[in-house]
């Protein structure tokens, strides 16, 4: 006799050799990540880097704080990296890597790269990755503001809450 309730099971996606996923408190390197994209095969290297803005909607903005929740933030980027390979199924490398911690003015928060034979689809796939992170993967951001008469005030934000309320965090 069963009891009627189901398993539930979660696929565990394993990233494919020549891919690079990390979160990671380090400086993001364009030169690393563009170098983990190449591939003798590859037409083109196409690169999304974020970088910390000095201001949100007006507000001054000194820094941001990223935090995620390591295990399943990469998860989603390896979901990321198989479902560009069933879209565009020449491509030969995914890269993302994120930030956490807190980041100055300037500093690169992310960095996306896709290595292709073609831009096109390079391109597309590139996209496709920084959206799809910024909407499903667990990472939030701390806003740090300076008001004119120096107090600092702070907000958290879910960095897929910007996507939803059409902001561009």
């Amino acid at each position: 006799m069963t009891s009627g309730l189901t398993s539930t099971h979660i696929a565990v996606i394993k990233p494919r050799v020549e891919d690079s996923f990390a979160i990671t408190f380090a400086p993001l390197s364009i030169d690393e990540i563009y170098h983990k994209a190449n591939d003798p095969a590859n037409g083109a290297v196409v690169m999304m880097s974020g970088t910390v803005r000095n201001q949100t909607d007006g507000q001054p903005v000194i820094a941001l704080e990223y935090q995620a929740y390591e295990p399943m933030a990469l998860q989603v980027f390896y979901q990321i990296a198989a479902d560009i390979r069933k879209q565009w199924s020449d491509v030969n490398r995914v890269v993302i890597h994120h930030r956490i911690g807190r980041l100055q003015i300037g500093e690169i928060s992310v960095l996306v790269a896709v290595g292709s034979p073609h831009r096109s689809e390079a391109f597309a796939a590139c996209r496709y990755a920084i959206d799809t992170l910024k909407h499903n993967a667990p990472i939030w951001k701390k806003e740090w503001y300076s008001s004119q008469d120096g107090t600092l005030s702070s907000s958290w934000v879910s960095i897929g809450a910007c996507e939803q309320s059409g902001e561009n965090c």
